[in-house]
């Protein structure tokens, strides 16, 4: 909790860093070319206070992280400063302070990450860069020729092959744009806007409450990308409302749970994976969102057929009219999010700008609508407290990714340097005996064992960068490659032993969590089926190519899917269950 009393947070203080923090992220889409050694390391010498000292606890933390922020923004800003002169080396440090400075980068971004997600991510990276400086002592093929100490620390510090490589560059110029948008969408009324209109299209069905938090989550994790975030936001409201009106625990926990995992998936913004993807797949951002569109309704398809499914033996009672909102509230409140999006959309595809400069347009329609609340009405006080939370919302948000994406960075520079990347993919394709399918089930099992303990987006960047060549390889398109390894980082968030959302989505609802996860898996059925299916039926991802085959495929997925889906919640006999399971994925893997 921010203290307006304490000395280091103060908070003026934090207000003005956050105003710099975005400030520096749109000028740098408006100030033209600005050299990659000077933004990225200004990046990460604005976000670490966010880490070390805005989020300390206790004592202890706070000390340590001045002491960690004072030295990582000295070694960033000296970076930049120096960036003209560290261009001519070409990656050798030249003495033993510039490898002092390489070491702090390192040590910084690696506790940075610690502390803002964890310890798995870099465990991961601490061992990287430890096989790296120690890899020529390993017998066999995985060992390696050996790196100079002084030429490995400047490629990953003074040179674009480490910490200010291709993923630093999305976090900076890309992604910061969106989670800045995202913050002043939330930071104003675009969440009632959410609740209103799902409420208003699906309250009366039957299940009403439960497809109301569907709706819901798939708008608001559009731009949250975050399952849990999602999870805790929407679920404050859909879960209270599930549980009142009598719906089994262990359903309003799974629903929430389910539905807002497949929010990073959703177009238009699809979190912080999908302009990942663009950098690293090459494909424009418009035909990224174009592929994803028609997977991610499958997906929300899945689970409205379940919940249809779960109402044949289980009373789902619609939400009371009394407790729906009239169309005067969904109208104005809907406006919230429609206008900064339709204006998002309109410099995209109207302009023909790129999708951040379109990102700041919209921030600014997102900005001037914080002055107004769901009366349309102006109050000074209120509006200035929404600016406040969309400032500080967005620095926290920003200064999170980029300790995932810098730590990550670190990972995909030890791979590129040593070749291990390449090893693991002749692994993988040996373990699969050159077959796509063995590939795909190893390549599966890979983002669930590492998304577990380490958020997404990561995953997918370090499953994709050691699995997607194979899939490549043995025959997948690049994007195609891709967006499989995306929905499956996507596992953990609701699979056994460690899945996030349905952890959070129990103890809202106070239900034991491996009934929650049991009733997620069935209802979330198309997030391990899908994925295959984009594999069996490549039309599915190729809307804007050939949009009639899409559509084709589309429609007989989402009946093998309805088969399925239906098959596991609503039969209650094994033998029906078996038969339309089997049905379902004849239906998808082979058709006619």
């Amino acid at each position: 909790m921010l203290q307006d009393d304490h000395p280091i947070l103060w908070k003026p203080v934090w207000l003005l860093l956050a105003v710099v923090l975005v400030a520096f992220h749109i000028g740098l889409i408006f100030w033209g070319l600005v050299p990659n050694l000077v933004s990225r390391p200004l990046h990460m010498a604005l976000v670490l206070p966010w880490i070390f000292v805005f989020a300390a606890r206790g004592r202890v933390q706070l000390v340590s992280g001045i002491v960690f922020a004072v030295l990582g923004i000295a070694a960033s800003v000296w970076i930049a400063w120096n960036h003209a002169a560290l261009g001519d080396q070409y990656g050798f440090l030249e003495n033993n302070f510039q490898i002092a400075v390489a070491v702090t980068l390192l040590v910084c971004v690696l506790e940075a990450a610690r502390r803002a997600i964890g310890w798995p991510l870099p465990v991961v990276a601490a061992l990287a860069l430890a096989y790296a400086l120690l890899g020529h002592l390993i017998p066999g093929e995985f060992g390696h020729s050996g790196t100079p100490l002084k030429s490995f620390l400047g490629t990953m510090t003074i040179a674009e092959g480490g910490i200010w490589g291709t993923l630093t560059a999305v976090s900076v110029g890309v992604v910061a744009i969106f989670v800045i948008f995202g913050a002043v969408l939330n930071a104003g009324e675009a969440g009632q806007g959410f609740m209103n209109v799902a409420s208003a299209a699906a309250g009366r069905l039957k299940g009403g409450a439960a497809k109301v938090s569907v709706i819901s989550s798939a708008l608001f994790g559009s731009i949250s990308g975050s399952a849990s975030a999602n999870v805790a936001s929407t679920g404050a409201i859909t879960l209270p409302a599930m549980t009142k009106l009598g719906y089994p625990k262990r359903l309003a926990g799974a629903v929430e749970a389910v539905a807002s995992s497949g929010g990073q998936i959703m177009p238009p913004l699809m979190g912080a994976g999908a302009f990942v993807m663009v950098e690293l797949t090459g494909v424009p951002y418009t035909g990224i969102m174009a592929a994803a569109a028609l997977p991610a309704l499958l997906y929300f398809l899945a689970v409205w057929i379940g919940i249809n499914a779960y109402a044949s033996h289980t009373d789902l009672k619609s939400i009371d009219a009394a407790d729906r909102p009239g169309m005067k509230d969904v109208a104005i409140t809907s406006a919230f999010f429609l206008v900064p999006f339709g204006v998002l959309l309109w410099g995209m595809f109207g302009l023909a700008v790129t999708p951040q400069y379109a990102a700041c347009l919209a921030i600014g329609a997102g900005a001037v609508l914080l002055l107004f609340d769901r009366r349309l009405s102006v109050k000074p006080a209120e509006a200035w407290g929404r600016i406040e939370q969309a400032l500080l919302t967005s620095a926290r948000q920003v200064a999170l990714i980029a300790s995932i994406i810098l730590c990550a960075s670190i990972i995909i520079g030890v791979l590129s340097v040593t070749g291990l990347g390449v090893k693991i993919t002749s692994l993988i394709l040996s373990g699969a005996g050159g077959m796509l399918w063995p590939a795909l089930l190893l390549t599966a099992l890979a983002c669930l064992v590492l998304g577990m303990e380490v958020p997404t987006t990561a995953a997918y960047v370090i499953c994709v960068s050691v699995a997607g060549p194979a899939l490549i390889q043995l025959g997948l398109e690049p994007l195609q490659a891709h967006l499989f390894v995306f929905w499956y980082a996507l596992l953990s968030t609701i699979t056994p032993p460690v899945c996030g959302a349905v952890f959070i989505a129990s103890g809202m609802v106070q239900e034991n969590w491996l009934r929650v996860a049991g009733t997620a898996m069935a209802l979330g059925v198309g997030l391990y089926v899908i994925p295959l299916g984009m594999i069996a039926n490549p039309d599915l991802i190729r809307m804007q190519e050939a949009p009639l085959m899409a559509l084709i495929a589309f429609l007989r997925t989402a009946l093998g899917l309805g088969l399925i889906s239906y098959g596991l919640i609503a039969m209650r006999a094994p033998l029906a269950t078996i038969g339309l399971c089997a049905a379902g994925i004849g239906v998808i893997f082979f058709p006619v």
